[in-house]
């Protein structure tokens, strides 16, 4: 790794040994990809850099990008890093209270919105973001009449750079010459389940690190393709859409817009593949719909040929030696069922694939090992620079996170929290002292997952230290793994669980509108909204025999006892769930204080008012009634 200065630097690199000979990064627009090489790649960083050096911009300065994944979302975030300088990433559908406090406690000077949207979002802020110097515009599409002085356009910052570097040719490389492993080039605020989000100062040598070590467990080739569709602020997606497509060469491709995402990576066909639980619920929730709705044909080899599957994934996941019956068959399996489902999710190349952000439900785990989609589980923090363990190919395990990185140590404290070391492990906190302190005692990064280190070396997470409940009795138990078991079903989109010194367990729910509203219409149930159709009786009857089948893989403490349907979905617009949809326990309990009281209570329905908020800001309050529905206990 002392080979590299920085990531900016690796980027030259290849622009070096690569030229135009290689495609670095596709983008689809108006249907057609656009490809750029890896001396586009470096050019584009290099003429954005120095336009942003002639604006003021330099050495520790903070560079806010606020957009969806687009090319110019590298070249501002390489561009601020080769300047000596850190990138601030702000998630796309942020509100405006979440920009203002991540633009003012970031000290970013310079914001790179993507489109007139995130534009009109730093505008309406604008005087509440003083250190703010420039608003720089990368698509101005709708904006030819805004002649506000705090804004300026990517393509002129672009062009006043190329004019700088033919002044002085040498400028660029003297600046990233001085840029070093140590200096911070990333700014990354953490997801805020419990409070205000925490600037996590990432490193070049960070960023190196998690790189060089991903690709020593599961190697990349330059020829591999990448689909960037999950937002780039996540740190998750920092690594294998940046850090590591740069170290190893291959290419990063961007959708067309969010709606084309399954499209475009049906088209691509990518190799590597990241994406937290919930894509993989989702395609998951997918193929039930659609098999239930195929011709007899199609419902009979899904019928026939999962099991198969399942057999096959076992042996697999035990190293054994399957039968020649059991290979036939699975062949069988792979070109009537597999194959054509996994071609139309775009899964067939696939060599390397992943998920995190969250554990995903062993059930859906299951369901894409026995696909023959060889799914591995990767944990991480945004403080361990995303993945610091992951399952190897060979010796994935259900129960597990797999094992750490080359390079890092993990142990367990005497209190049971996971602690790590290694040079992935963040610098601190930005102005956070006190946190980082804490974070970092003893020389130990301390993550606040109760964990269990087995005598393979395999890390078994068991939730959040300040997760895990315990019942009235004293027996323990872990609400996410009840919650991602109920997320197995199709019907289910989010479900939060109680239990905290209370006599049993129960479970807040929203329903999967599209596949319950599908339902609905086979059965000639009429709905006008969301809060209709979650509060019908038959919607209720469809959901508890969901939860019954889940009560029936659990044990008898951790079973459901009554549940309710909430009158909404859970949205990060309502601080109900974090951007990259982690529940926030505390904020919800306190938010639905009242269900959670009727849930051990006495009553069958309860009237409830509640302050709804949409993506554009405004409000309503609206009235309902819910149900507290008991569910049936298997012996």
């Amino acid at each position: 790794m002392t080979q590299y200065k920085s990531l900016p630097a690796v980027l030259k690199m290849n622009a070096e040994r690569y030229g135009d000979s290689r495609v670095a990064i596709r983008e689809k627009e108006f249907g057609i990809w656009q490809s750029v090489t890896w001396k586009g790649y470096f050019e584009n960083v290099k003429s954005f850099a120095l336009g942003l050096h002639q604006m003021g911009f330099g050495r520790g300065h903070k560079l806010c990008y606020m957009g969806d994944n687009r090319p110019e979302g590298l070249y501002s975030e390489l561009a601020a890093q080769s300047l000596g300088g850190a990138i601030v990433g702000v998630y796309p559908d942020s509100h405006l209270e979440q920009v203002e406090y991540i633009i003012n406690h970031s000290d970013s000077t310079f914001v790179v919105a993507g489109d007139q949207e995130q534009a009109d979002k730093a505008l309406a802020i604008k005087e509440k973001i003083p250190h703010v110097v420039k608003i720089i515009v990368d698509d101005p599409k709708g904006m030819r009449h805004y002649n506000d002085p705090a804004l300026a356009y990517f393509n002129d910052i672009q062009s006043m750079g190329r004019q700088n570097a033919e002044k002085e040719p040498g400028l660029f490389d003297r600046i990233l010459d001085t840029v070093t492993l140590d200096d911070v080039g990333m700014i990354n605020y953490t997801s805020g389940t419990t409070g205000l989000p925490k600037g996590s100062m990432i490193t070049h040598r960070n960023m190196i690190s998690v790189a060089t070590a991903q690709n020593l467990v599961d190697n990349a080739s330059e020829d591999f393709e990448y689909v960037s569709f999950l937002p780039l602020p996540w740190i998750g997606e920092q690594e294998f859409g940046v850090y590591w497509a740069i170290f190893k060469a291959f290419a990063v491709n961007f959708p067309e817009k969010v709606e084309t995402v399954q499209e475009n990576i049906r088209e691509i066909g990518p190799h590597i593949m990241l994406a937290p639980p919930r894509i993989w619920e989702r395609i998951c929730s997918e193929i039930q719909v659609k098999i239930r709705d195929a011709v007899w044909i199609k419902r009979l080899a899904y019928k026939l040929f999962l099991p198969v599957g399942y057999k096959m994934a076992d042996f697999r996941l035990t190293s054994e030696e399957p039968s020649i019956g059991l290979k036939i068959a699975n062949k069988l399996a792979y070109i009537f069922l597999f194959r054509p489902l996994k071609n139309y999710f775009g899964l067939t190349r696939l060599k390397h694939v992943y998920t995190g952000g969250a554990p995903l439900g062993p059930e859906i785990f299951k369901l894409f090992q026995a696909l023959g989609v060889n799914i591995k589980q990767a944990y991480g923090m945004t403080e361990q620079t995303a993945a610091s363990v992951v399952h190897r190919l060979e010796d994935i395990r259900l129960d597990t996170v797999g094992v750490p990185l080359p390079g890092l140590e993990f142990k367990v404290s005497d209190s049971g929290e996971l602690l790590s070391r290694g040079d992935t492990i963040f610098k601190g906190y930005y102005k956070n002292p006190e946190a980082t302190a804490a974070a970092l005692a003893d020389g130990w990064f301390h993550s606040g997952d109760a964990a269990i280190i087995d005598d393979d070396g395999h890390i078994i997470i068991i939730d959040r230290m300040s997760d895990v409940m315990k019942l009235a009795d004293g027996s323990k138990f872990s609400p996410q793994l009840i919650e991602n078991k109920l997320k197995f079903s199709p019907y289910i989109m989010d479900a939060v669980v109680v239990g905290q010194d209370r006599p049993f367990i129960t479970a807040m729910i929203a329903i999967d509108m599209a596949n319950v509203g599908k339902w609905a219409e086979e059965n000639k149930l009429p709905y006008t909204t969301f809060t209709d159709l979650s509060q019908k009786d038959e919607v209720y009857d469809l959901i508890a025999e969901e939860v019954e089948t889940t009560n029936e893989s659990l044990p008898k403490v951790a079973r459901i006892r009554r549940f309710v349907l909430l009158y909404k979905q859970l949205d990060p617009d309502d601080d109900e769930l974090t951007r990259t949809r982690k529940v926030r326990r505390k904020f919800v309990a306190e938010r639905y204080k009242d269900l959670i009281v009727a849930l051990y209570g006495a009553r069958e329905k309860l009237e409830v008012e509640a302050e709804i908020r949409y993506r554009d800001g405004k409000e309503f309050r609206m009235k309902t009634h819910v149900t507290i529905k008991e569910v049936g206990q298997a012996e």
